[in-house]
Order: C-alpha cells, then sequence, then structure tokens
C-alpha cells in the first residue's frame, strides 16, 4: 500500500513538473508566432532605425529583450488597414517577461541600429534561442 501511495505522489508530482515546463513553451511560441505577424504589417521604409541586440551572452538576455520590447513601441504599421492587427500584436510583445540569470554590462544602445524587419527577424531568433 505504500508503494502505491509513493509512485501516485511521484507520479503527481512529475506531471506537474511537465506541465510547467510546457506552459512555458507555449508562451513562446505564441510569442514567435505574434512577431511573424508583426513582421507582416510593419513599416519598414522612412522610419527609425532601432537597436537591435544579436546574438547576447546568456548573462544579457533579460536585457536584450528588454531593448526589444522598448524598439516595438516604436514600430509603426504599414497602413490603417492593419492598425487593429499592428496594435494588438504590440501590446502582446509589451507585456512579454523574461527574467535571466546574471547582469549584463551592456546597454540598449550599445547595439547596432537596424530596419524594423531586421529588428523583428533578430526579436524571433532570441525567442527561438530562448
Amino acid at each position: 500500500m505504500e508503494r502505491m501511495i509513493i509512485f501516485f505522489v511521484l507520479s503527481f508530482c512529475s506531471s506537474t513538473v511537465l506541465a510547467a515546463a510546457s506552459h512555458r513553451a507555449v508562451k513562446y511560441r505564441q510569442i514567435f508566432r505574434v512577431i511573424e505577424e508583426l513582421e507582416l504589417t510593419v513599416k519598414d521604409k522612412d522610419v527609425e532605425l532601432l537597436h537591435t541586440p544579436e546574438n547576447p551572452g546568456e548573462g544579457c538576455l533579460d536585457t536584450a529583450v528588454t531593448c526589444f520590447k522598448k524598439g516595438t513601441l516604436k514600430l509603426q504599421p504599414i497602413n490603417s488597414q492593419v492598425n487593429a492587427t499592428f496594435t494588438k500584436a504590440t501590446r502582446v510583445l509589451s507585456r512579454f517577461t523574461f527574467r535571466g540569470p546574471g547582469k549584463c554590462e551592456f546597454s540598449c544602445e550599445s547595439y547596432e541600429k537596424k530596419t524594423p524587419k531586421e529588428f523583428l527577424k533578430s526579436f524571433a531568433k532570441l525567442i527561438q534561442k530562448v
């Protein structure tokens, strides 16, 4: 009887841990899809270039995500027809949080400036890396 209770407790705990890990994966997949949607609706000509973190170190992932969140606020839609989709996507990205270990010595301004589409592609690469 004791073995059965121990087995039940272990199986319950392991399923809880797996569910938590899969929730995080689902969240990252959703963010990735939102970035892809935003790439189709973002204006890429005659706009401000954005600081784009590329290949940040392990300790700089949270700083890079913060830079991307700040950059998404500067993006502009192609036209008024995609404005609702664009607004929804930027709202989802502005709520995204990531907490990484360590402190980073780089600031957003230390990264190279790129066009909005390149900016979003780098953001998508970062999300896939995480």
